[in-house]
């Protein structure tokens, strides 16, 4: 079971990047958000079911990792990303290339800056803080991304 935890958590590699391992998780997640709208027809709010059926798993693999790499939170899980990306993107009143572009980088930075309670969800045992603060702030990306859409800005 420890192969499909790294594989999960690592989503399928992209943890290994050699830089910022976060953003290739979250790019890998747009790739693969596009790939189902385009060829699927998964609308944004699809995208929104999608993270949270990835969560299960998420939490199960980043505890596994983290627990065999002897760290709270490895820098080669990404699978938060992946979820909160999705998250975020469930926000979207239209999905075109200016709200996957909006929806990327309101994810990072809600995820780097991590305003409350994000910062504070990350302290949560195990997988389920690892996967509970990138869904915050996905969370907080989503309501961005309805909002600008809202106002017609994408």
């Amino acid at each position: 079971m420890s192969g499909l935890a790294r594989l999960i958590a690592t989503w399928f590699g992209c943890g290994y990047a050699p830089k910022a391992p976060g953003t290739a998780g979250s790019l890998a997640a747009l790739a693969i958000a596009w790939a189902l709208h385009s060829y699927a027809g998964i609308t944004a709010g699809g995208m929104g079911w999608l993270a949270i059926l990835l969560a299960m798993p998420g939490i199960w693999a980043s505890d596994v990792v983290a627990r065999e790499s002897g760290k709270e939170d490895p820098q080669i899980v990404v699978v938060d990303e992946v979820v909160g990306q999705w998250v975020t993107l469930a926000g979207a009143t239209a999905l075109n290339w200016k709200s996957w572009l909006l929806a990327f980088a309101l994810f990072r930075l809600f995820d780097i800056w991590k305003p409350p309670p994000v910062r504070q969800l990350e302290r949560l045992p195990g997988g389920l803080g690892i996967i509970a603060d990138d869904a915050m702030a996905g969370v907080y990306g989503a309501l961005v991304l309805f909002a600008a859409g809202w106002f017609n800005l994408y």
